[in-house]
């Protein structure tokens, strides 16, 4: 799927013979065309790099069920709803997958989106906190938490299961102590906490958001591709970029109609969707990112390759925690409160198995931010699927494990995949 860049050589007869294209051996084709963008691939698919495919899969295919089953599944104002609803969720998925990139698992996601919504909730209500002030300090308390598990797992060796499961245990409990006797604050519909659900950009501004984004994805890949051609490395040709904006442009263009013919481009889903497309730049063009994937691909030989793999560890349960209460931020602003069961639902197992089924691997070193989205759609699709039928909270669950052990079978099988190919097998 790159463009070799000529390279020449000597001839025998001292001088220098036409250039010529090399083939880089590790690269799976060098045709820019459909047909070796096939061939790529089935290559990709026989040796168990299945990227997003049966994600998007298996999204249509819920798709395709649930509008034969009742035909306002894809209404506008159906999936508008969708976007917001996944906008809490998704932010505490997000967090989830960098914790899974190290191979470890966060429980305490849950319970500090519950603290951090009660002490949004306390500080805004209770102590007429400006909110936007009260919104930083539960923020900050997200972060301060993440830290301190970070730290106890990092430097004195407790394992993550056991540090975030008592943080699972002690932030519910100081959660249930700041909401007291009542059990419920509720929070003003007009406010700043209010608007981060209850805003939505008008199909103009819509509109130029979508261009926006198409446009600084091709500006982007074209200088990175730029300057691989002028440093002589394999490069992808102006028809490989033109291709992947179009791929891109379709989903983005014809997401942002659907939702013009509701309200308008939802805030709550743009600050998800932020927040994924800047963790991804990060773990995919930043020495951070390639030293997270690499603790958690092998820690010890980062370790040894000059890795702070204390650091690390450290800051990504800060940024989990981080994410865990801007998405407990989200819960109080969709429902105008904070409440004892903000968070201590099933808001913590949500989260987990969305980053497992947008692709995230529980084995840790594979994965990526989008699995939040990806995940998040899914779980998301069905719960408004099932709500549309008026089926009970238990279908919901039984279909979700369906769907999460699928995807660690998938997950099984690719990774099996793999050790074959990269043994010459298959």
């Amino acid at each position: 799927m790159t463009q070799q860049t000529p390279v020449s050589k000597a001839s025998g007869e001292g001088g220098a013979a036409p250039a010529e294209p090399v083939r880089d051996p590790r690269l799976l084709t060098t045709a820019a065309s459909p047909r070796g963008w096939l061939q790529a691939l089935r290559r990709n698919l026989r040796s168990g790099e299945l990227g997003p495919i049966p994600v998007i899969v298996g999204l249509l295919l819920i798709a395709v069920v649930f509008q034969s089953m009742n035909d306002r599944f894809l209404s506008p104002q159906n999936l508008s709803n969708l976007t917001v609803q996944i906008a809490a969720i998704g932010l505490m998925t997000t967090g989830v997958i960098m914790v899974l990139l190290l191979g470890e698992i966060d429980l305490s996601i849950g319970s500090v989106a519950g603290l951090s919504a009660a002490v949004l909730a306390v500080l805004a209500v209770k102590q007429g906190v400006p909110e936007w002030g009260a919104i930083a300090a539960a923020i900050g308390v997200g972060l301060v938490i993440g830290l301190l598990h970070g730290t106890v797992f990092a430097k004195l060796g407790v394992p993550a299961f056991v540090v975030t499961l008592a943080g699972l245990l002690g932030w519910q409990g100081v959660h249930l102590y700041l909401m007291g006797a009542d059990g419920t604050i509720n929070t003003s519909p007009n406010g700043a906490i209010a608007m981060l659900t209850q805003t939505y950009f008008v199909p103009f501004m819509g509109w130029i958001l979508a261009a926006v984004a198409v446009l600084l994805y091709v500006l982007s890949v074209f200088l990175v591709e730029r300057r691989r051609r002028l440093a002589r490395l394999p490069y992808k040709p102006l028809s490989e970029i033109a291709f992947r904006a179009a791929l891109l442009a379709l989903p983005i263009l014809g997401g942002v109609w659907v939702l013009n013919q509701y309200k308008g481009v939802p805030l709550a889903f743009l600050i998800f969707v932020g927040f994924v497309v800047v963790l991804d730049l990060v773990l995919r063009k930043t020495r951070y990112g390639r030293m997270v994937y690499a603790v958690g691909g092998n820690a010890e030989a980062a370790r040894r390759a000059g890795v702070n793999v204390d650091l690390i560890r450290i800051s990504v349960f800060g940024i989990a925690s981080t994410l865990a209460a801007l998405g407990g931020i989200m819960l109080v602003s969709r429902n105008f409160a904070a409440s004892v069961s903000t968070g201590g639902g099933a808001e913590l197992m949500m989260a987990i198995a969305a980053a497992v089924i947008g692709g995230t691997s529980l084995f840790g070193g594979r994965g990526n931010a989008y699995s939040a989205l990806l995940g998040g759609l899914v779980l998301g699709a069905i719960t408004s699927g099932l709500l549309l039928l008026q089926m009970d909270t238990s279908v919901r669950f039984m279909i979700t494990a369906a769907v999460l052990l699928i995807a660690v079978i998938i997950d099984a099988v690719s990774r099996n995949g793999r050790k074959t190919n990269a043994r010459g097998g298959g």
